[in-house]
């Protein structure tokens, strides 16, 4: 098994540290760094005008896959959700089931890309079926369909992206705690001691 080096990490992290010492790494055998990625698809909805919650939301929305990659939404909510307003972690862990549904109002289709991974004939399980009906019938479905919409045209693998131009977005919308990411005893705290030390054997 190949050992990877991880940068070391401040006493006190910030989610700035994490985008810029472990999101901008591979990880799971994903073909993406999840960091580069994210902020690819907060840059397009920053561009489209979108709201600072919306671009918060897309800045946010992959990075569980860093942790795990099977029902990475849920994940990724659970990880940001005591710094994040209730609005941006429900968007986040919604897009996983949205993204396999069109919606002609904001003129998002299913995209090619999942026809050539999953196949033509691919169709989602229960719990994201579910999870779809449910989230379309709720006042916050937009929140989460607007992350699909810049999601899967964000792959672009020569980007040079930075969380820079975010931390602005970062300092009005993300509960930083002074503790540091990992040290502030909350319910994830344990998710972001994982990420710092990941290969970490107990």
């Amino acid at each position: 098994m190949e050992n990877v080096e991880w940068a070391p990490m401040p006493e006190k992290p910030t989610l700035a540290d994490f985008f810029n010492h472990r999101f901008n790494r591979i990880r799971n055998n994903l073909p993406f760094p999840p960091g580069n990625h994210v902020i690819q698809t907060a840059t397009m909805a920053q561009k489209a005008g979108q709201k600072e919650e919306t671009v918060l939301a897309c800045l946010l929305h992959d990075l569980g896959l860093w942790l795990i990659k099977p029902d990475h939404g849920w994940w990724g909510a659970q990880l940001v959700e005591p710094y994040v307003s209730e609005k941006v972690s429900w968007a986040i862990r919604y897009h996983q089931a949205l993204r396999f549904y069109p919606d002609p109002s904001v003129n998002y289709e299913y995209p090619e890309m999942y026809i050539q991974y999953f196949g033509p004939d691919y169709k989602p399980s229960a719990h994201i079926e579910a999870a779809y009906k449910y989230a379309k019938e709720h006042r916050w479905y937009m929140e989460a369909r607007m992350i699909t919409l810049y999601d899967d045209y964000s792959f672009d693998p020569n980007a040079k992206p930075s969380i820079e131009p975010f931390l602005d977005i970062l300092g009005r919308h993300f509960k930083q705690p002074p503790e540091g990411l990992g040290f502030d005893n909350t319910p994830v705290a344990h998710m972001w001691r994982t990420m710092i030390d990941p290969d970490r054997p107990v």
